[in-house]
């Protein structure tokens, strides 16, 4: 019995090969490219999130002052 493969077989198996290899880089290119948005888009949500925060710690500190200016107002 002959170990022969047919020469379309060899060559189908062949360009398969040679298109995944080929595709390989710009799949990771792609990948690469979705993390780094992925990772941009959560640094803009985290400095929201801290501006909010900051705002209400200012809002918190502007009515404390209010009450101190109205509380020494009154006792004077």
């Amino acid at each position: 019995m002959a170990d022969l493969v047919h020469s379309q077989i060899t060559d189908a198996v062949t360009q398969t090969n040679v298109k995944v290899l080929g595709e390989g880089p710009a799949g990771a290119l792609g990948v690469s490219s979705q993390a780094m948005s992925h990772a941009m888009g959560l640094a803009m949500e985290n400095a929201t999130h801290t501006q909010g925060g900051m705002q209400q710690i200012g809002n918190s500190a502007a009515a404390s002052l209010m009450a101190m200016i109205t509380k020494a107002g009154a006792s004077s």
